[in-house]
């Protein structure tokens, strides 16, 4: 199956063709159960003697000994201390001439992305009004690509992961605090290495980006003991770790297990053989030339798509991509997986020339598994997804029949896995009963004297402004029962202190009272801005 539990992910298609058709005709059904199986099968090493596992954030902590007797270990957490201070590293966090490092990427204009982040502030201060009333208009910027600065905070609420952490206050630090399952530390200790070595969160053993991939994955085998720990999860949580806190990651990290792509890392990996159909099934609509080459050959979908579904194509795909897949992924659901695989099934196999250079089985896997850079280039594949016709109701059906037909041949699902839910949209009407609004955490701080112009208003308007302040900081000279310490908004208003009567004895234009509790007057300077002052601030 290519990715298996407690050994590696993306094993299938190495070799000679023999090897490739041995696997094809000997591994495909039970084969790929059989690589699915915990550690159980893999022999999961007991802790260490003298220094086992304590499954808290410290576990990774290097002692003395160890950091001298090896070279290679660091107890920094970045990239400067584990001796990478004078590499250059992309705006992705990759160190540059890395192998997940890129080149020459297609740059938004400033303007553009100062706009758009606009937006998405607009959105995430109102994000229920916008979820109830214009779901589509969320889509269509999520195709057009979340900004960086806000991209982490938007696939929390998109995902519903916001949701979840406010539901379950401390849930996290007490499954954190927790020793947890041996059976399962020592396997995701092993792991941590391997997610994305040359990011600057991981470059380093034992840094903060290891020890809270171990904290969120160690969680997730408590939160979920009938599940344990699948391999594929560990790149899912790292590209989460890189754009928020390990909390909001873990809660993205359920999300994404029981919501997105429910009974995908489950023991017998069934859900994922079943969608390997349904790829399959898609693919004859899409490219009957690939499909039928793909017959010919006798090569079973789980021998491609396996590493491509199940980490979310992050293990595939050029970096900026990734994150527009994602992007979409998290507000259109696993259909988004679907159309990038089919995608890439069409321009590697679709056509009568590209299959020359694939006359047998072993040619037909390396062309999947080194596919050309041009068709997983950010713009084009992103374009090619949005354009491509396949539905959430397509899905549902093709994959009513291919359970139909397992039930014919291998009997009932092991597995009883929660209905799959396509998207931000349909998760969020899944929530039971009412629930509080989303109430947007502060991203962003004034000093209580700081005032705020917005660069959009017009000139005369600027002038008013001015002439307001002016005018009301003149009549608080005036009035001897007010403090001189009264605290400026960042819209301009004046919010006076506490305890102190707003108007002013003989003051002819007396200045507004805010009709609001005072311990809620000076909130825009504060605690946090309004989407319009936030839009300002970017602006």
């Amino acid at each position: 199956m290519g990715t298996v539990r407690g050994r590696g992910v993306g094993s299938v298609g190495g070799g000679r063709a023999a090897q490739a058709a041995e696997v094809a005709a000997g591994a495909l059904v039970a084969g790929a159960a059989d690589m699915a199986k915990s550690s159980r099968e893999n022999g999961p090493r007991a802790p260490a003697a003298g220094g086992s596992l304590s499954g808290t954030r410290e576990s990774l902590a290097q002692g003395p000994d160890a950091a001298t007797a090896d070279e290679l270990s660091s107890l920094g957490s970045d990239s400067e201390a584990n001796g990478f201070a004078e590499r250059r590293i992309d705006k992705f966090g990759f160190i540059v001439g890395s192998q997940g490092a890129e080149g020459a990427l297609e740059e938004v204009p400033l303007e553009v992305l100062r706009q758009r982040e606009s937006k998405w502030l607009d959105m995430l201060n109102n994000w229920d009004k916008w979820m109830a009333k214009k779901h589509k208009k969320i889509r269509l910027r999520c195709q057009k690509g979340i900004p960086p600065s806000l991209r982490g905070r938007a696939w929390q609420y998109l995902s519903g992961g916001k949701v979840k952490l406010q539901q379950n206050p401390g849930k996290f630090d007490e499954l954190d605090m927790s020793p947890g399952d041996p059976k399962w530390l020592d396997v995701i200790e092993r792991d941590l290495h391997r997610q994305f070595p040359f990011h600057e969160m991981f470059v380093s053993r034992g840094g903060h980006g290891q020890q809270d991939l171990f904290r969120v994955l160690k969680a997730y085998t408590l939160y979920r003991p009938e599940e344990g720990y699948c391999q594929a999860q560990a790149p899912i949580a790292a590209v989460l770790l890189m754009h928020m806190p390990a909390e909001q990651a873990f809660w993205c990290l359920v999300q994404v297990c029981e919501k997105y792509l429910p009974g995908y890392y489950s023991e017998k990996l069934e859900a994922i053989q079943l969608d390997g159909e349904i790829l399959f099934s898609l693919l004859q609509k899409v490219s009957p030339v690939a499909h039928k080459h793909l017959s010919r050959q006798k090569i079973d979908p789980l021998l491609y798509m396996t590493e491509w579904f199940m980490c979310a194509f992050a293990r595939t795909l050029p970096w900026s991509s990734v994150l527009r897949v994602w992007d979409m992924f998290f507000c259109e659901g696993v259909k988004i997986i679907f159309r990038v695989g089919l995608v890439l099934l069409k321009h590697a196999l679709g056509s009568p020339e590209k299959l020359k250079a694939c006359q047998g089985q072993y040619e037909t896997i390396e062309q999947l598994r080194s596919l050309s850079p041009k068709i997983m280039q950010e713009a084009f594949l992103v374009q090619e997804v949005i354009e491509l016709p396949v539905t959430e109701r397509q899905i549902e059906r093709e994959h009513l029949i291919q359970l139909r037909r397992w039930q014919e041949t291998r009997g009932e699902l092991e597995c009883r896995s929660p209905p799959r839910m396509h998207g931000a949209k349909a998760i969020l009407d899944a929530e039971p009963g009412p629930r509080p609004a989303l109430q947007p955490s502060p991203s962003i701080r004034l000093p209580p004297d700081a005032a705020l112009l917005s660069s959009k208003a017009k000139p005369h308007k600027q002038a008013q402004k001015e002439q307001k302040r002016t005018k009301t900081s003149a009549q608080l000279d005036k009035s001897p029962g007010l403090s001189q310490a009264t605290v400026v908004t960042a819209s301009g208003d004046a919010c006076p202190p506490q305890g102190v009567s707003p108007k002013a004895p003989g003051s002819q234009d007396p200045v507004p009272q805010d009709p609001t509790p005072q311990n809620l007057a000076c909130h825009h300077s504060q605690e946090s801005l309004t989407s319009q002052e936030s839009e300002d601030t970017y602006l």
